[in-house]
């Protein structure tokens, strides 16, 4: 039981790689906050997660409500151990891989504000909790994309996740010395709800290539994810600070 008397509180944690930890932590004896901003899904994954589950609609872009939801889980619980920032992604926008001369500059600031902007508000808001109690964990999503490799993201994916590596290393600096660890998982495709028709969609050449190209010869599922995610999260990784782990089967961009 690794999460034995923990508050973990996961963002984005109705569907995808969000709720896939969710269910390990809960399963492993977290109390588990979910937060999403689609009340269907995460009523959904709050009756699936049962009494170690509760939820908090949220708009993870917006300071008033991050900062009440942070505030309500110090009133209700004294205290947050992990916090997971899943909410990001790229098909916010009509063509995720798109070039930049593609790209619109609405495109680009709607998944650089989505990417990064979550992210930094939870942060910024668990930071304080977390240095009142001398501890702490913070995993980010991050992407293969942000690694500058991928062929198939477009430049503003890129440079978003980009920045939360670059965010996650920074800021092991300024926690580590109030004893809270900050890291990031770096996934190549992952066939969440939301990604797995744009997979279905592709040629069957175009899955073969994708598949060829990867060592372990298939593609993420979010439990994939999720089982890194909750080793940066536990005591096992208790002396892992400022880093972004590749969890791609082997792929490299």
């Amino acid at each position: 039981m690794r999460f034995k008397d923990k508050i973990a509180l996961i963002t984005a944690a109705a569907s995808g790689i969000g709720r896939a930890t969710a269910e390990i932590m809960a399963r492993e004896g977290a109390t588990v906050i979910c937060v999403d901003n689609h009340p269907e899904r995460l009523d959904a994954a709050i009756k699936a997660l049962g009494d170690r589950a509760s939820g908090r609609l949220c708009d993870a872009l917006d300071q008033a409500q991050v900062d009440a939801v942070i505030h309500g889980i110090t009133n209700d619980f004294g205290h947050v151990d992990i916090l997971v920032n899943a909410v990001g992604g790229s098909t916010i926008i009509s063509k995720p891989s798109a070039t930049v001369e593609e790209h619109s500059l609405d495109d680009w600031q709607r998944v650089i504000k989505f990417n990064l902007d979550g992210t930094f508000l939870f942060t910024h808001a668990v930071v304080p909790v977390m240095k009142r109690q001398k501890s702490g964990k913070i995993v980010n999503l991050a992407s293969i994309a942000g690694r500058g490799t991928s062929a198939v993201s477009g430049s503003a994916y890129a440079a978003a996740k980009g920045g939360i590596i670059a965010f996650t290393r920074k800021l092991s600096f300024e926690l580590g010395p109030f004893g809270i660890n900050i890291n990031a998982i770096a996934p190549s495709l992952t066939l969440t709800e939301r990604i797995r028709p744009h997979w279905n969609q592709r040629s069957p050449e175009a899955q073969a290539s994708q598949l060829n190209a990867t060592p372990l010869r298939r593609v993420a599922e979010a439990s994939d994810q999720a089982k890194v995610i909750c080793f940066l999260a536990s005591s096992d990784a208790d002396f892992v600070t400022g880093l972004t782990i590749d969890v791609t089967g082997g792929l490299s961009g």
